[in-house]
């Protein structure tokens, strides 16, 4: 699992600009008004080789109780209690203010690595001084930045990477790890109960029981595995515990750490806006995906039934019509213990590589069938293909023209690779690439 940082400190310091110049995109919100930034925000970034998840959160005001701080911070602390490294962002240019020791006393009793990041430091040489004022908070690690000009960044990041590396990770369970995803209700809890012979997780109707991502590992006919069971991942709108927002980072990292992905939903009610939601946080994982039917022994059968509800689901997602789909019961068990046999076989499509060779074949007789677009007197030419990874499958078709391809080429060709090799359940990757160009 990816190391945490967590960016915290008063309102109006400028966090949310921080966290916008470490990931390269504008993604928080940033405005002079204090309290812009309401909810965490969490982005996957790197320094020096070493990956961690950034996190982003309101500015905290101790003392103030109102019910918009409130939620704010009890959405820091889950923020500040997930974190291995704190980044305690101070102003200054204002100096040394009263929030800040209170802050300060706050996170000295969470015990772990914290960086003093004192910003608005736009000229390091003439506002040295600006500094000794916050020696007094206690923290070893204090350094000046600028987060709007990028001032120290480089050597604040280096600091975060020496104190990632001084913190112990967990070790991960051995075997496929499976998450196990869907909104709230959906049976995930009742479908590892039922997987592992354990009342491992509380089952309950009550919507959002599971507060946390919870692994399970077992053993099934010789093979480990672990289930990742997650807390239902709801709509924004009708977030409003912290806990809640804790439960949506936790389903998002359990995806982040999954081999497999089963999507659960209830057969009963059909696919939800928030069930395609998952679905497709899950696609741009890129992680190999089961649609799981939850309930069925639940609904009224005729004679086309299951066919029905596939035509369905492939007009729903459109983007899964490579996920293979099961029906099943966790309650009764109904074909439950079909699945590890479908998630080992889909992991191995997902890790499959294609000989050079054998993939230029396919490619060839596909172009012979239906050649490149062409434009302005520009014929397109592939000269040859190759398969760059696994994980998911990568595959670079080099040729004159890349930029001429359309988004619907690349379909055709992903149809063909799959007509030819499978890649059931996986997602596969199609990258055009100019012929000669070289990669990094």
């Amino acid at each position: 699992m990816k190391p945490i940082v967590a960016i915290v400190g008063r309102p109006n310091v400028g966090k949310s600009t921080l966290f916008n110049k470490l990931v390269g995109d504008r993604v928080a919100i940033v405005d002079d008004q204090p309290g812009v930034t309401r909810d965490r925000l969490y982005r996957d970034t790197e320094w020096s080789g070493k990956e961690f998840v950034l996190v982003d959160t309101g500015g905290l005001e101790p003392r103030n109780n109102d019910f918009m701080m409130s939620k704010i911070k009890e959405q820091a602390e889950v923020a500040m209690n997930e974190a291995d490294v704190i980044l305690f962002v101070v102003d200054g240019k204002a100096g040394l203010n009263p929030l800040d020791e209170e802050i300060a006393y706050y996170l000295r009793k969470k015990n772990k690595p914290i960086i003093l990041c004192v910003n608005k430091i736009d000229n390091y040489q003439n506002q040295q001084e600006d500094l000794y004022d916050f020696w007094a908070l206690g923290f070893d690690n204090l350094i000046g930045i600028s987060a709007e000009h990028k001032t120290n960044l480089g050597d604040m990041l280096d600091l975060v990477v020496d104190l990632i590396d001084t913190v112990e990770m967990p070790e991960e369970e051995e075997g496929l790890k499976i998450a196990i995803i869907g909104k709230p209700n959906a049976g995930k809890s009742s479908l590892v109960n039922k997987l592992s012979g354990k009342e491992r997780a509380i089952v309950s109707n009550i919507a959002g029981t599971t507060r946390d991502a919870i692994d399970t590992p077992i053993e099934f006919e010789g093979e480990k595995y672990v289930l990742i069971d997650t807390a239902g991942i709801r709509r924004k709108s009708k977030v409003e515990e912290a806990l809640e927002y804790y439960s949506v980072l936790k389903a998002l990292k359990a995806i982040k750490r999954a081999d497999v992905c089963f999507l659960l939903f209830d057969g009963k009610e059909g696919l939800s806006e928030q069930d395609k939601r998952i679905a497709g946080i899950a696609h741009e994982e890129k992680k190999p995906i089961v649609i799981v039917v939850n309930k069925w022994d639940l609904i009224e059968k005729e004679k086309n039934t299951m066919k029905e509800m596939k035509e369905y689901l492939l007009a729903e997602l459109p983007f899964l019509s490579y996920a293979p789909i099961e029906f099943i019961s966790a309650l009764t068990g109904q074909r439950t213990t079909r699945l590890f046999g479908i998630a080992d076989k889909i992991y191995e499509e997902y890790t499959r590589r294609i000989s050079t060779g054998l993939l230029n074949t396919v490619i060839n007789e596909a172009v012979i069938m239906n050649p490149p677009p062409t434009r302005k007197g520009r014929v397109t030419k592939i000269n040859y293909a190759t398969q760059i990874a696994t994980a998911p499958p990568r595959f670079v078709l080099f040729c004159n023209y890349p930029e001429l391809m359309h988004f619907s080429y690349s379909r055709y060709i992903e149809n063909k690779l799959r007509e030819a090799f499978g890649f059931e359940g996986s997602p596969i990757e199609i990258i055009f690439e100019k012929k000669n160009q070289e990669r990094n």
